[in-house]
Parts: C-alpha cells; structure tokens; sequence
C-alpha cells in the first residue's frame, strides 16, 4: 500500500484527527501515515465516524495484546503498585484478559459480521480482498463491516 502522509498536532493525548478551528498556533506536529491500516484509511476519508474507528482500534489492540507471547526471562519492571495503571495484573493477566475481551467482542459481534471484521481490522486486509474472500458482491463489505464495528463499539461501551 503506498504511503500517504500528513502533518497532524501532537496533543498530549496523542495525534489529533480533527483540526481544530481555534485561533492558536500549532505547537508540535507529527508526520502521520493514513494508509497504514485499511481502518485508518477509511476513517481518514469519512466512511468511519470517531466511534467506529476507536472500537476498531480498541478490538485490534486487544487481539495484539493476545498475541504477545509470555516473557520467559528476567523481567526488569517495577514492582507493581496496587491501584497502579495496570490494575496489579501479571503480563500474562494482561494477556489473558485481552484474549477474553477480543473473543466477547467478536461474539458480540455476531458470526456473519466477526469474519469480515477480523480480516480488515486485525489481519489488515483491504475491504476489496475481504470481500472476494468472502465471495460477496463488491462494496458490500463497508457496510457490513459499520455493521460489525457498532455492535464492537456498544461491547467496548464507546459512547
């Protein structure tokens, strides 16, 4: 996929997706890739509102974090606070809450939308190559996959 970059403001919450309209300069500004997944590439053109992206984001980042494998050597992290960020979790409490949270969000899903949403959101497929792999009929798959990420978004309670 070729890149497209662009410049966005850099907010102490990460990149900005909206420019504001305020009267203030930008202070720091980040180079953005838009094509770097299939869910970007859509939200950056409207096809996705902000809910339907960060439920995408939030199952994507949920299947990677189910995927790290366990750490087998000495681990050199601080001691864990109880109340910390982490919730006092292990990694691999970690790993395995994010499995459970990936799977609830595809059975919330549904089992006719959970394979169009893995393929685009997780396995980064183009929503052209989903849909002949699939066998559906061409641009079926948006709204099949705005289907899917609403259902993803009320699992994650994305308001």
């Amino acid at each position: 996929m070729e890149r497209q970059l662009t410049e966005r403001e850099l907010t102490s919450e990460g990149p900005r997706r909206a420019r504001g309209t305020g009267t203030h300069a930008r202070r720091r500004s980040v180079t953005v890739n838009l094509a770097e997944s299939p869910l970007s590439w859509l939200h950056a053109r409207g096809h996705l509102s902000d809910r339907l992206f960060d439920a995408g984001e939030r199952l994507r980042a949920d299947y990677e974090r189910a995927q790290l494998s366990p750490s087998i050597t000495m681990r050199w992290d601080p001691v864990r606070i109880k109340g910390g960020p982490d919730a006092g979790l292990s990694p691999t409490e970690r790993q395995v809450a994010a499995k459970e949270r990936f799977d609830g969000a595809l059975a919330a899903a549904g089992s006719g939308l959970s394979d169009v949403l893995w393929r685009v959101v997780c396995a980064c497929e183009s929503l052209p190559a989903a849909e002949r792999a699939l066998q559906w009929p061409a641009r079926s798959g948006k709204l099949v996959l705005k289907l899917a990420l609403e259902r993803v978004a009320d699992f994650y309670r994305i308001g």
